[in-house]
């Protein structure tokens, strides 16, 4: 019997399980990844694409902490726009689409050349135990193996099961068996679980639609990427951008998914798990609203060099003939021939609130849980449950102090906090009106907020850390130069005017005329006179050319980035990573200046909410003895066992009168 011994072991090798392996290694953890298929690495299972309204804040978040999904991504991207730009920058969000076997393969390659991290392919079948202690795991080959901390993030393979119509079959993706006796065995032990359902849509043939009766949709001009390392992305290294399509369903279509309606397991009661209410199915649409003519659809391609593609906003469980009957009936997609038919997959999750903020369980002594199996949907999701999970564990085997983000700090602090507090009753999905504190947690400043934290737990290297500290170090000279530099109405009136905004009739100082909407701090340093600045964007390229240079070939992380082999061009000049920074530097400054009110309103209205987290409440506290407290809080709050007063606060049915019932019994 083939046995090793590990410090942690990683269960699946999706978005969650990549991101806490490579975690774990690189804090120092000897880490063993298991996944059922290697050629599965962090595949795109659903749509090829990374980001969107604030899970692409979560994706720069990542990043900022030293994770790898947004540097996979920027390596893989096919287009990329930033959403909601029309918008105030704290609803900016950046989106890339994917090529998703490059995606997968970039992924494969960091885990493979991450030190102190090992891959094993096969299924486990149990999780063991030594003195009611986690010792390991045990998988179907016979091997056992090892391990002080184990990370669960199966996906959506723990008892997956396919719907197609009449048809079923086991599997957590089409063409891939589901994991069985996990959850049996964690349920065993006192660990809740439920059911949830997803869906995919069809893949289909491109050429065989009409693309020129469809609707194309570009990628942003000037492509940003993910990452705040300087380094190009794909498209930026000279890779077109793929256009998007827009498609639209009609009452023909409408009438022909509903012939099937009889035959769908979601009506049926075949399907029992819960789905997603915000990204429902064909079905669930058209049931739901029943007066509506059409459904607007995306065409995505799924790579540089594949005929597939994915048609957003069409997953399906009904039949495969009437599946086939409605896409010919959208216009362009008369001749359509598809590679895989739209089906829907149930799977079991486990309770959230059973756990800590650390991801780790608080029935099970060091197992941590990460990704789908908490309830949550989304590579974005899971990846930052990953990632936590992954440093959380290490931190504990080495004896260390736990990392946990405020939900000031992060939407991935926002993240934990919702499913840990409030649990899920339908697969949970990252919005940016979940996040309280929105202004402060923008994607254009996720390093400044999160580098210097990672970088004190040893995650985030030298070079990440020392890029952001002169980012923000220049973008704070700009702003003392704003606010000391008055300009006079013959240096500023003739731009003013070229922009419908009004002249000046006195002098005024750069950060107020900053504050007027269409004003750019681009534009004031070229229309003055040199010298006027204090600061000027000569001064930010010196600094640039003497501070960036090329990062240090002892840097293991970078010497990966820089072989990640599908990205595209290699060659990475000092004239890209000057003109990237200086942008993001002059757009951070100009953010800082224009949004400062609200910036500094919300960051007051957070400290104040926020010293509710330090009134801590004693784990074994008897919370059936305040009988001031409303009986629907009492049970809620024995059941969710809350940290805090914080925390009590956000959980449903925890009234504001039940709150200061807690403050006046902890002496607040």
């Amino acid at each position: 019997m083939i046995s090793a011994t590990y410090d942690i072991i990683v269960i699946g090798a999706g978005h969650a399980g990549c991101e806490a392996a490579v975690a774990a290694a690189r804090l120092g953890s000897h880490v063993l990844l298991i996944t059922m298929d290697m050629n599965k690495t962090a595949q795109m299972s659903c749509n090829p694409a990374m980001g969107g309204i604030a899970k692409g804040q979560i994706v720069r978040e990542i990043d900022a902490l030293g994770g790898w999904s947004g540097l996979v991504t920027d390596a893989s991207t096919l287009q990329f726009r930033m959403l909601n730009r029309s918008k105030g920058p704290a609803m900016w969000s950046p989106r890339a689409q994917c090529d998703k076997m490059r995606f997968s393969l970039n992924w494969r390659y960091v885990l493979e050349n991450t030190c102190k991290l090992d891959i094993w392919q096969d299924f486990v079948t149990a999780i063991t135990f030594r003195e009611s202690k986690i010792s390991g795991v045990r998988v179907s080959m016979g091997a056992e193996f090892e391990a002080k901390i184990v990370i669960l993030t199966a996906g959506t393979f723990l008892n997956g099961r396919l719907f197609i119509g009449h048809e079923d079959a086991e599997g957590g993706r089409i063409g891939e068996l589901a994991s069985h006796d996990l959850t049996e065995q964690l349920v065993s032990l006192g660990i809740r679980s439920d059911r949830m359902k997803t869906g995919t849509p069809p893949r289909v043939d491109v050429r065989s639609i009409d693309l020129s009766r469809l609707e194309p949709q570009e990628g942003d001009a000037a492509p940003a990427r993910f990452s705040y390392l300087p380094y190009p992305s794909a498209i930026q290294s000279g890779r077109p951008q793929k256009n998007c399509y827009i498609v639209h369903t009609n009452p023909e279509v409408h009438a022909i998914l509903e012939s099937g309606f009889a035959d769908s397991p979601l009506f049926s009661g075949k399907i029992t798990g819960i789905g997603p209410r915000y990204c429902p199915s064909i079905e669930d649409k058209l049931r739901t609203f029943a007066g509506k003519d059409s459904h607007q659809l995306f065409l995505e391609p799924e790579g540089w060099d594949t005929h597939e593609y994915y048609l957003q906003g069409f997953s399906s469980s009904l039949p495969l003939d009437i599946q086939m009957r409605a896409l010919r009936a959208i216009k362009g997609f008369e001749n359509i021939r598809i590679f895989r038919p739209a089906y829907a997959v149930e799977y079991d999750f486990f309770d959230p609130t059973q756990l800590s903020a650390t991801l780790e369980s608080r029935v099970v002594e060091n197992l941590f849980l990460a990704g789908q199996v908490n309830g949550t949907t989304g590579y974005e999701e899971a990846a930052a449950q990953g990632l936590m999970a992954g440093i959380n564990a290490a931190l504990k085997v080495s004896g260390r102090d736990p990392f946990i983000l405020k939900r000031d700090e992060a939407y991935i602090g926002v993240l934990i906090d919702d499913l840990i507090t409030k649990g899920v009753d339908e697969p949970y999905r990252m919005f940016t009106s979940r996040a309280e504190y929105r202004i402060l947690l923008r994607q254009d400043d996720a390093d400044l907020r999160l580098t210097e934290k990672s970088y004190q737990i040893g995650l985030a290297d030298q070079y990440r850390y020392d890029v952001m500290r002169m980012k923000y170090d220049s973008v704070q000279s700009f702003i003392s130069a704003a606010e000391t530099t008055s300009l006079k109405p013959d240096q500023i009136n003739d731009y003013l005017k070229s922009i419908g905004s009004a002249p000046l009739t006195v002098s005024k100082k750069s950060d107020e005329i900053l504050t007027r909407p269409d004003v750019s701090m681009r534009e004031i340093l070229r229309i003055v006179p040199r010298g006027t600045f204090s600061t000027t964007q000569e001064d930010l390229q010196k600094r640039l050319d003497s501070e960036i240079g090329n990062p240090s070939a002892e840097e293991t992380s970078l010497a990966l980035l820089k072989a990640l082999p599908f990205r595209g061009e290699q060659a990475v000049s000092n004239d890209f990573r000057r003109s990237q920074l200086a942008d993001e530097i002059l757009e951070a400054a100009e953010i800082a200046i224009k949004y400062r009110g609200y910036i500094e309103r919300e960051r007051r209205l957070a400290d104040k909410i926020l010293r509710l987290e330090h009134v801590s409440i004693p784990d074994d506290f008897d919370f059936s003895k305040l009988t001031a407290l409303s009986i629907e809080c009492r049970i809620k709050l024995e059941r969710y066992r809350p940290k805090t007063i914080a925390q009590a606060s956000r959980i449903s049915g925890v009234s504001p009168a039940d709150i200061a019932v807690l403050l006046v019994y902890f002496g607040r």
